[in-house]
């Protein structure tokens, strides 16, 4: 049953009006329908903008099942459009509450992505978590094309709920549209940098500066490399701005 959907447009962009509680409530319906792909994508500026210059990306989001607002920027957006949001629905909070909410509801998660490694440790904090969580596979995302047929083969033979795919923007999202067909797993989501951050390899901001949408600022001052990748940032201001004048 196709379930109604409330959304607003950001630069061609659907972003649905959930908060945390019922984006999980949401998804929860997703699982149940285990003969349909839903996929979960996680929509921050930078995502945003490089869907503007990446057709194939935005027509990912376009279609996605369920893309929420994940970034201070896309939230200021929204109520620049005097459409506001609910709250700010990040990727990786996103996933630490299916990750719980999974306990419950018995869903099944398969991680893939990563260093290798990475998976596997992010799938041991979350187990010490939640002692009773299901985690029935972990893959790295250093994979070849030849290596993909049975890798999937591995995913659907797991028989998880729910596939978190670490390969970052937009290799994830790409990957999980081309064998949208072959998996046989309700829910998908692309994760990024979640398993760095749960293994301990990577620190998330202080909850403070979370808080204050000072979270990008953050990894800019711990990834200076990140710096080329933030003039996205005033880049959506412009076009965000540009077209509510227009």
């Amino acid at each position: 049953m196709k379930q109604e959907r409330s959304c607003i447009a950001i630069l061609d962009i659907p972003i649905d009006r959930l908060d945390m509680e019922q984006a999980a409530k949401k998804v929860q319906k997703f699982t149940e329908e285990r003969d349909s792909f839903h996929l979960v994508a996680t929509a921050n500026a930078e995502m945003i903008m490089q869907a503007q210059d990446d057709p194939e990306l935005k027509e990912i989001l376009r279609s996605a099942a369920l893309v929420v607002p994940d970034g201070a920027g896309v939230v200021w957006a929204a109520k620049h459009y005097n459409t506001p949001l609910k709250e700010r629905v990040a990727g990786f909070d996103l996933a630490q509450r299916l990750l719980s909410d999974g306990v419950k509801q018995q869903y099944g998660f398969f991680f893939l992505g990563a260093a290798p490694g990475v998976a596997e440790a992010a799938a041991a904090s979350a187990r010490k978590t939640h002692p009773n969580l299901r985690i029935l596979g972990c893959r790295d995302g250093f994979f070849k094309e030849e290596d993909e047929a049975k890798l999937i083969e591995d995913i659907n033979a797991s028989g998880a709920t729910i596939l978190f795919v670490a390969l970052g923007v937009p290799r994830q999202e790409k990957w999980l549209r081309r064998h949208a067909a072959q998996l046989r797993v309700p829910v998908a989501m692309g994760v990024g940098g979640t398993f760095d951050v749960m293994a301990g390899q990577v620190t998330r901001a202080p909850e403070w500066m979370q808080k204050a949408s000072l979270e990008w600022l953050y990894r800019l001052l711990c990834q200076p490399s990140r710096c080329l990748r933030m003039l996205a940032l005033p880049r959506f201001i412009w076009h965000v701005c540009s077209r509510k004048n227009s």
